[in-house]
């Protein structure tokens, strides 16, 4: 029969009774974890060595850690803001300090980026694991608990932000394949999706609830969208065929290919000129009179502003979108708490076994999926065409594979669909600059016999049935031009290129001056704002971000920084209540001093350079 509990270690005691000390626990990926009972399962393991714990999970989630004292001044107050009262999970400070006991085993299959590089345990207990994979690896290790939060209305549940594998593994305890607990840990803030994961309560053994174990939920700020950022998103925007199906991920690029997709329905002359600045070739253009479907993994809070900008339109059996799992920022969940019925009822949170392959239902996937664009980042590319995503050649992991092969995969088994990878062109600024296109480099996520596009900021790169050498050729037009010498060289000494080939002038431009150039008119009218669908930012940190971004980038170059210092001091006491934003309008210290200078130059110098814009649309 099923009980509810307030109190997450007297529900702990419970399950750890009821299961015989022997726990093998999923958590969902990302949002969907239950906090309070998995910290409750750790104290009560910790206490209690016989106790035997085994946590299987993807995508902890955690507040950025700021690298310096500026970023610390300027990310504090946002981070509280945006992400306060979220309850850290007891695993990761465990992990970071290698103190897991023996009886507690965390293993992961995707990290969120970049937070595990230096945690030796985390990296030790990875698993390389495609995301379709993930419920499979759960029933080989004995499942018997998973801990999901959900959203309640009376007497049903909600699997909310996170029907991905637990829609897949409760198939498999239907089956009788299996026969874990479901616990469900009810959070007023998420919001009550209808379709598959709407369930009767008792679907549920337990459930954790009440005021003590509310939390508000992981809503990571909102990041401005770079140059780069939006050539590429332009450039991706021009492949994206009217009727056809999207998916993409979080991040600046994803907001910068759904603004570019909007800038394409409203105004598309101004979508054609821009396109022809940045050096386009032929592409797709005009409103999208059909409209788009969806079909993606992640269902970010851009494709929800493509809905209201009507392009989101075309439905699948009454869907616009199909997906396995959401996180976003907080106003988001507030949009789909808000939203009418009848229009939540058009975006349907799916099995990750449904959204990621075509096994199953083949036939009506196929048909939905059509002129199908999926859109997703790396880190680097090889010349030949592989595409590193997920870790570094020396072993260490960023994130993982998680569902890139799943979609790279269906772009060769849909007819008319493409497989579009988006990279930065370059790594760091200034003279710490590097090529993220390189010659090799010693792991990789999609082996480059799965080669298709690739889209840097200058452009893009058909690589799909092309030869090594043609693919060769395709990479280094959009391959910043600080770095075609050597890369050119690279490839005539290992004789996949001739000797004669010279890079054509059209492509031996590729400077990030040329990028601003061509976007400097989409931003006096307003077309490529910093953030273009609202920001977790106050004003005045609005007003601080272009100048910060200046500031990073002279980090390093030691004359920028200087000139930005001197710059500083001439301007007086000016910017005062910016500078009071950072706790830098008294300074206390010579650094403190400093970095008054340099802001305060940064200030300048930003806003000298800004057009007149607004922030949105």
């Amino acid at each position: 029969m099923r009980k509810s509990f307030s109190d997450p270690q007297r529900l702990a005691d419970v399950l750890v009774e009821q299961l015989g000390g022997d726990i093998v626990l999923g958590l969902p990926l990302g949002l969907g974890k239950a906090n309070h009972l998995a910290n409750a399962l750790i104290a009560r393991a910790m206490a209690d060595r016989d106790v035997r714990l085994q946590i299987f999970s993807a995508l902890t989630l955690e507040p950025p850690q700021p690298k310096t004292d500026l970023e610390r001044r300027f990310l504090g107050p946002v981070i509280e803001r945006t992400m306060g009262g979220y309850p850290a999970l007891a695993y990761v400070d465990l992990q970071r300090r290698d103190a897991l006991p023996a009886n507690v085993t965390v293993d992961e299959f995707f990290f969120q980026a970049g937070t595990r590089l230096g945690v030796h345990s985390a990296q030790r207990s990875y698993i390389s694991a495609n995301y379709t994979h993930a419920a499979a690896y759960l029933l080989d290790r004995g499942v018997n608990l998973v801990a999901q939060l959900v959203a309640r209305r009376g007497g049903r549940l909600s699997l909310s932000c996170n029907t991905d594998i637990t829609l897949d593994l409760l198939a498999a305890r239907q089956r009788g394949e299996t026969d874990f607990l479901l616990v469900g840990q009810v959070n007023d803030e998420l919001p009550f999706m209808p379709g598959e994961g709407d369930m009767p309560i008792e679907t549920c053994s337990h459930l954790l609830e009440g005021p003590g174990v509310q939390f508000p939920l992981f809503g990571p700020p909102k990041e401005p969208v770079t140059d780069a950022h939006y050539a590429i998103g332009f450039h991706a925007a021009g492949l994206v065929r009217d009727g056809g199906t999207l998916q993409m991920g979080i991040g600046s690029t994803s907001d910068a290919v759904a603004q570019a997709l909007i800038v394409r329905q409203r105004q598309p002359e101004a979508f054609g000129a821009a396109m022809a600045r940045l050096g386009a070739g032929s592409f797709e253009a005009g409103p999208f009179d059909q409209g788009l479907y969806a079909a993606t993994e992640m269902f970010v809070d851009c494709l929800w502003d493509l809905r209201r900008a009507g392009i989101l339109k075309r439905e699948v059996e009454g869907a616009v979108l199909e997906a396995g799992f959401f996180l976003g920022p907080r106003s988001f969940y507030r949009a789909l708490c808000e939203a009418e019925p009848e229009e939540l009822a058009k975006f349907q949170m799916r099995a990750i076994s449904y959204v990621n392959e075509l096994y199953g239902n083949e036939e009506i996937k196929r048909q939905a999926r059509v002129g199908a664009r999926f859109i997703n980042t790396a880190m680097m590319a090889t010349l030949l065409g592989a595409i590193v995503s997920d870790g570094l050649e020396d072993g260490r992991v960023v994130s993982g594979v998680g569902g890139q092969y799943n979609f790279v995969a269906q772009a060769f088994a849909l007819k008319g669909a493409r497989s579009i990878i988006t990279l930065d062109a370059v790594h760091g600024q200034g003279k710490t600059a590097t090529s993220n296109i390189l010659w090799s480099y010693g792991h990789g996520t999609i082996p480059r016999h799965l080669r298709d596009i690739v889209i840097t900021e200058y452009g893009v790169a058909d690589l799909r049935g092309r030869t090594d050498r043609d693919v060769i050729v395709a990479l280094l037009g959009v391959a910043d031009s600080r770095f075609q010498a050597e890369l050119l060289d690279a490839a005539k000494r290992s004789n996949k290129l001739e000797a004669g080939y010279v890079i054509p002038a059209q492509h031996a431009g590729n400077t990030p001056e040329r990028i601003a150039e061509a976007l400097e008119p989409l931003k006096r009218a307003g077309l490529a704002p910093p953030l273009p669908f609202g920001s977790d930012f106050d004003e005045e940190e609005l007003a601080l971000l272009p100048a910060l971004g200046l500031l990073k980038g002279a980090i390093g170059d030691l004359p920028a920084m200087a000139r930005l210092a001197i710059a500083g001091m001439a301007g007086g006491r000016r910017h005062e209540r910016k500078l009071a934003r950072l706790a830098l309008d008294r300074p206390r210290s010579l650094r403190d001093w400093l970095s008054a200078f340099l802001v305060r130059g940064a200030i300048s110098k930003a806003e000298a350079r800004a057009p007149s814009h607004s922030m949105g649309n």
